[in-house]
């Protein structure tokens, strides 16, 4: 009952450090980079065809060709305004810094901010630089012209993993204080026609900044991430030409009640962005912003679990695995470390098809490997052992006395130190057996082995069983006074066990012992130490039992 009991407690012990191992590797984002490759390997084959609510007006190549040199006289922003006014569109976020004024003249300020007070639901970007080198940043807004035209305001903080991929968005940054929009969300909450539960105007989704960190007025703080569900690799939104707008040769169907990005995407002049959606072509800035608009407009954030909650569901899927791998009646422990394996990576694609939460799963797809692994490792170690063991006394085998005896004879050929060789025979074991049966004969041999083994305590001294009633004591780097104080301890000791067969004192059972000496040499072979060993038992039968006899040699 004891014996079951400790099992029990070093299986469950064993589950929950491997359930905490694993709740800490997944919290501290230590496999991020496998994670990473599984969120992009799904995002990559999840993709969607947009509705049609956002169109990007592109500063492209051709535009640039037609229009002049970049940058242009905001007169021509003015103008892009009043079409896009006439178009009827439902908003306007020009991705464009205005925080100088236009050196053509302050006219070209004014009539700029006059089309956007016409138009109306006009957001600008607010981005963040130092003064100078070396200096905390500053909040860098537009002109004050311009700025008091807009109609909002939004920061456009691209947030960039540790290798330079754009997956995710805070919804709330600014300088010491969270509280400028993404610029995204900034245009969407100008839609006086959005519902209540909208993005624009219900709770913000996404995973919160501690409410025990304080802002610095000196840094940017960050609230409300959500990593962004993209609609498809580059290109994949409606983009018209900046040059074609201003020139009307874009049908005014096409722009009507669309959320318009007005961006730079003129190689060259603006930074493009790795995606999850493709490896090698690069996303412009303005089309990531129609895709943060979409994702909004219909509710498509992906928010990452609390980390509580990704750390108690992880700790319970390796807890649950680790616990049914250990169970005792269980016979494919493989096959259930596969099947949870399979099970958390399903989940979690399940998890953010579904809910659209994202539940990283690499830490515990590692950690169940891992257990696997060292359930294996246990086990061959455990069948190794046992295919050297003697399943009853729990000494060596005779698979194993050969084999050690082969290597304590040939250190000892090189070192020229003594080997000793005790072959131990039990007197009258059959008749204890006829006696008290084989129950009690099993027993017994178990008690002997343990007497034999508390006199074989260094580490290179080997106990062995043969089978049956043959026991046998390798001793390395032992002479035969030394072999002999072995072998006298033990018959003391076996002589204090109460084992008779019969009424009469002299009807117990005792050991007859044989002892062989010898410093081995170039030919001395295995064969030749058990022989002696083996005549020298014999010896001790024939002058009586219960005794040792030594067989000396000093070289053979």
């Amino acid at each position: 009952m004891k014996t079951g009991a400790l099992s029990i407690a070093l299986r469950a012990g064993a589950a929950l450090a491997a359930a905490a191992l694993t709740a800490l590797l997944t919290v501290s984002g230590a496999s991020w980079r496998l994670d990473d490759f599984l969120y992009d390997l799904h995002l990559s084959h999840w993709g969607y065809p947009p509705d049609g609510d956002v169109v990007v007006v592109a500063i492209d190549d051709r535009s640039l060709n037609e229009l002049g040199q970049w940058p242009w006289p905001r007169d021509l922003h003015a103008q892009m305004f009043d079409r896009l006014g006439y178009a009827g569109v439902r908003g306007v976020a020009l991705d464009l810094v205005l925080a100088e004024p236009d050196r053509n003249g302050d006219e070209h300020d004014r009539a700029l901010a006059a089309a956007m007070r016409r138009l109306g639901r006009v957001a600008l970007p607010v981005v963040t630089a130092p003064l100078r080198q070396n200096a905390p940043p500053v909040e860098v807004l537009p002109t004050p012209v311009i700025a008091t035209a807009a109609s909002t305001l939004g920061h456009t903080d691209i947030e960039l993993d540790a290798e330079g991929t754009a997956r995710g968005l805070y919804l709330k940054a600014g300088l010491g204080d969270a509280r400028w929009p993404a610029l995204g969300l900034a245009l969407i909450g100008l839609d006086r026609q959005a519902p209540a539960q909208s993005a624009a105007r219900g709770p913000l989704p996404g995973l919160r900044r501690p409410a025990s960190e304080r802002g610095s007025p000196y840094l940017w703080t960050r609230d409300h991430y959500v990593r962004i569900r993209y609609a498809g690799p580059p290109d994949t939104f409606s983009q018209v030409s900046y040059a074609d707008v201003l020139g009307g040769q874009v049908p005014v169907e096409l722009l009507r009640d669309r959320w318009v990005v007005i961006g730079v995407t003129a190689t060259g002049l603006a930074p493009r962005y790795l995606t999850p959606m493709s490896e090698d072509v690069r996303m412009h800035g303005a089309e990531y912003q129609a895709n943060v608009i979409e994702m909004l407009l219909h509710h498509r954030a992906i928010v990452p679990l609390a980390p509580l909650w990704q750390a108690l569901l992880a700790a319970t899927m390796l807890l649950a695995v680790v616990l049914a791998m250990l169970h005792p009646r269980l016979q494919r422990p493989g096959l259930v470390a596969g099947s949870a394996a399979l099970l958390a990576l399903a989940g979690s694609v399940a998890l953010l098809r579904v809910t659209d939460l994202w539940f990283p799963p690499a830490a515990t797809l590692m950690m169940i490997g891992a257990a696997y692994l060292a359930w294996l490792i246990g086990h061959l170690r455990h069948w190794r052992r046992e295919a050297n063991l003697d399943t009853l006394t729990q000494l060596g085998n005779r698979r194993r006395f050969d084999h050690v005896l082969q290597r304590e004879l040939a250190s000892a050929r090189r070192t020229r130190a003594p080997l000793s060789l005790a072959l131990i025979d039990v007197d009258h074991f059959k008749a204890y057996n006829d006696a008290h049966g084989h129950r009690a004969g099993d027993k017994l041999l178990q008690k002997i082995a343990a007497v034999i083994a508390s006199h074989a305590r260094r580490p290179r001294d080997l106990p062995a069983r043969f089978g049956g009633d043959e026991f046998a004591v390798i001793l390395p780097d032992t002479h035969v006074e030394g072999a002999a104080r072995v072998a006298d301890a033990i018959l003391a000791d076996l002589r204090k066990l109460d084992a008779r067969y019969g009424a009469r004192e002299d009807q117990r059972v005792s050991l007859s012992v044989g002892l062989y000496t010898c410093v081995p040499g170039p030919h001395t072979h295995a064969r030749t130490v058990f022989d002696g060993a083996d005549a020298a038992l014999y010896r001790a039968k024939e002058n009586g039992r219960d005794r040792r006899e030594v067989t000396r040699l000093g070289e053979v």
